[in-house]
């Protein structure tokens, strides 16, 4: 479960249907807290079930070291590599 900390996953059902996040923590085996750094933010992460996020190749480890270390300014950082993702797939 370890592995799927800074990983990129898009939203498969709720509100958010269609968005790229972030997983942020593990909870336990059914929940993980996701950002996207734009409606939601690194200090307000949402709680969501696995079974309703896909899984991308996509990992942001270095992104996940800056936050370990308290980085500055992050979300602007997390917005811009989500959007170069997604600009990429298109």
């Amino acid at each position: 479960m370890e592995e799927l900390i800074g990983r990129l996953v898009k939203s498969k059902a709720g509100r958010d249907k269609g968005r790229l996040f972030l997983i942020l923590q593990i909870i336990d085996e059914h929940y993980v807290l996701i950002a996207d750094g734009d409606l939601r933010k690194i200090e307000t992460p949402k709680k969501k079930k696995m079974k309703h996020l896909q899984r991308t190749s996509t990992v942001f480890t270095e992104f996940m070291q800056k936050k370990a270390l308290g980085a500055p300014n992050l979300n602007a950082e997390l917005r811009k590599m989500i959007l170069s993702v997604a600009k990429e797939n298109e």
